[in-house]
């Protein structure tokens, strides 16, 4: 199932590319019903938006479809470890699982970086897995920064 999800997330990513954006996909899942509440690509050149990275927007849509801003229960599938900005949103919404393919060094902010969940002042900390299709995911993201070379 967790495959299946992260599909989505890489399909997601692929449209991402596809419109000229940093490849990552994002889908919000039910952890209790497997539901797709909602899923995104990062849409920063498209919305002029430095926010508007694929985890915010998936976040933005099911909050909004709730009408809850706390979205405790639900999964998040990404394609690319989450940034900071991302990872406190995160908490924020109280999601209960993040799951992510790629690992990200450089601007990370799960496992690397500033480690968001590991922080004091970090009041929810969801349940996390990483490298699930980190190698489909890398390459993807390797080829959309190679062809802009």
């Amino acid at each position: 199932m967790t495959a299946n999800f992260m599909d989505r997330a890489l399909a997601e990513a692929r449209a991402a590319a596809d419109a000229g954006e940093v490849p990552v996909g994002a889908v919000l899942v039910d952890g209790t019903t497997g539901e797709i509440v909602a899923a995104a690509h990062n849409r920063v050149e498209r919305d002029r938006d430095p926010t508007a990275h694929a985890e915010m927007l998936a976040i933005r849509e099911a909050a909004k479809k709730r009408g809850e801003k706390r979205l405790e229960g639900l999964d998040l599938y990404v394609t690319l470890e989450p940034c900071p900005m991302c990872a406190q949103a995160i908490a924020f919404a109280r999601l209960r699982r993040l799951y992510w393919a790629a690992s990200d060094p450089k601007a990370g902010g799960v496992e690397n970086g500033p480690r968001i969940f590991a922080q004091p002042g970090c009041n929810h900390r969801p349940e996390l897995y990483g490298g699930i299709a980190e190698a489909e995911a890398a390459t993807l993201l390797r080829d959309f920064f190679k062809a802009r070379r």
